[in-house]
């Protein structure tokens, strides 16, 4: 994927390699270091993994969904890629279920845990509650910020996601990584560098005296993240955490290093792409900012926000995203908030 116009999201990037691994195979995309990919059963159909090197086995960045069928590839993983030796360490860029879903299975099996203090409490908070259909603080936040009231009542008699569906349980204890440690993994060193927005104190370790980045899915090539307002902290503002986390991690970003991202293919030109994750949401709120020349609500600011027609299998990911930006207009003095006979929200550019 060289020396050819790329769409937005890959311009300026680097790619050295033309096509992912096969499933259950892989990838050495340097010494020591290997990549392998993961199914996933939706629109973004996978996440990558990657294997480094240890003295006693492998360490494994990031795990998949819990699911029999990830299992059994895992499983294929270690006998053939991984040399039937073991997986002796877990490292979770973040608490979402793509990427801790078997830890808790990897740690029965003695593997040691390491992810950041926030990731770790997320992560075990969400598989113990389990909920049969939206509680009612979920229903009246959706109510409040404008969605589709077909689509709020059809959600209302159903089982919301679930953690516990696709989590294995997480044991007590871990070890934790923090923002500006230095950790070692796969008989490299590396920094730990925090990031926002996607996920709360989200891990990106920078190699040093290397070229590698484990960016999980806060350096992705192509695409943006999903930056979801959710009732579990109504206040947030995950849009303007996303473009603190942009700017914090510029200054760490160099043309040469190998980005190894949660999802899509490994990449060169992080300094560029830093760069796109920040102007894509920048684009973003100006182009809401001018739709609310009209008074909107939450569920009335799709069109500006998403390139495809909203289907209703993506509707819960576009709300949230598109309430996140509304949020972050509101909070920042470039929206006005009112509320309507009915409660719900409607929001107008100041």
């Amino acid at each position: 994927m060289k020396d050819i116009e790329l769409p937005d999201g890959y311009a300026g990037l680097d790619f050295p390699w033309d096509a992912p691994p096969a499933e259950g195979e892989a990838i050495e995309v340097a010494e020591g270091v290997l990549w392998a990919r993961l199914p996933l059963p939706m629109a973004l159909d996978h996440v990558n993994v990657y294997f480094l090197r240890e003295p006693d086995g492998w360490a494994m960045v990031d795990t998949g969904f819990d699911t029999k069928r990830t299992r059994a590839i895992v499983e294929r993983l270690r006998a053939g890629p991984l040399g039937g030796e073991p997986i002796t360490r877990v490292f979770a860029t973040h608490h979402h279920p793509d990427h801790i879903g078997l830890a808790g299975w990897l740690q029965a099996e003695g593997a040691e845990l390491l992810t950041t203090r926030t990731a770790w409490l997320m992560a075990r908070m969400l598989v113990l509650d389990e909920q049969p259909v939206p509680t009612p603080e979920a229903l009246a936040f959706c109510r409040r910020w404008g969605m589709d009231p077909d689509v709020l009542t059809k959600r209302a008699t159903e089982r919301p996601f679930n953690f516990a569906d696709i989590v294995a349980p997480l044991p007590v204890g871990f070890t934790r990584v923090a923002e500006g440690e230095t950790v070692e993994l796969g008989q490299r060193r590396w920094r730990v560098a925090r990031g926002d927005g996607h996920a709360a104190e989200h891990a990106v370790l920078f190699e040093e005296g290397g070229d590698l980045v484990l960016g999980g899915d806060q350096l992705l090539p192509g695409i943006s993240p999903n930056l979801g307002l959710y009732p579990t902290e109504a206040n947030a503002d995950p849009v303007g955490d996303w473009l603190g986390a942009c700017a914090r991690l510029a200054p760490l970003a160099r043309e040469d290093q190998l980005v190894l991202p949660g999802h899509k293919t490994p990449y060169r030109g992080l300094p560029v792409r830093l760069g796109s994750l920040a102007q894509n949401h920048v684009a973003a709120l100006n182009r809401l900012e001018a739709h609310l020349a009209a008074p909107r609500t939450g569920g009335e600011c799709f069109a500006p926000l998403f390139k495809r027609r909203v289907t209703d299998d993506m509707y819960g990911l576009a709300f949230f995203e598109a309430i996140a930006h509304l949020q972050h207009l509101h909070l920042t003095g470039r929206a006005t908030r009112e509320t309507r006979a009915d409660g719900v929200w409607v929001f107008r550019a100041a």
